[in-house]
């Protein structure tokens, strides 16, 4: 009898799961239902007027080399970076410098991530990994946001490009160092 209770108790617990699964499979389809009906084109012409009114010199397209995994990005493009490569005494070869990108990308799922590309100099060190603002469902992404996202990104490649060492951060102190400046230990 008992051994008959775990067995129903367990089919109803599979029954559920499966349940919750179509659901999430529903969304799926349903979240790439409005990115391609509504959400795609708002975030294209919200980005674009916002640039405007900010006059933010800026490129706004829409990836869509694969059909449910596109992309809106605001890019501010690529110029040079004023670096150059000696390659003889006439000859110079500039370092392209790549100014960074607010990315909206479809995920596989239909939700979206938003991404920022930080700048980065080519042939010069590692790009710095995409930061990850948020994943969100397509009714989450409302234009407040997209003024927050914007906001955020300015404020991240602008500290990209006044990147300096005069802050003190206890992530680059090492060891005893820690003692050093501060509180003395136990007070």
């Amino acid at each position: 009898m008992t051994n008959m209770f775990q067995m129903n108790s367990q089919i109803m617990n599979l029954k559920r799961k499966v349940e919750q699964y179509k659901v999430v499979l529903a969304n799926t389809r349903e979240y790439r239902d409005m990115w391609t009906e509504e959400l795609k084109e708002m975030i294209m012409n919200d980005l674009k007027k916002h640039a405007e009114d900010l006059e933010l010199d800026c490129e706004v397209t829409c990836k869509s080399d694969l059909e449910n995994l596109q992309a809106v990005v605001l890019s501010l493009g690529q110029v040079k970076s004023g670096m150059f490569e000696a390659i003889n005494e006439t000859l110079k070869r500039h370092l392209v410098k790549h100014n960074g990108g607010l990315v909206y990308q479809q995920l596989f799922n239909g939700k979206i991530i938003v991404l920022i590309n930080y700048p980065f100099i080519e042939g010069y060190g590692q790009p710095q990994q995409p930061k990850t603002i948020g994943i969100y469902r397509p009714e989450e992404l409302t234009p407040p946001f997209i003024v927050r996202h914007l906001e955020e990104f300015i404020t991240e490649v602008t500290n990209w490009e006044d990147f300096d060492d005069d802050q003190p951060s206890n992530a680059n102190k090492i060891g005893f160092q820690l003692n050093f400046g501060g509180e003395p230990e136990g007070a």
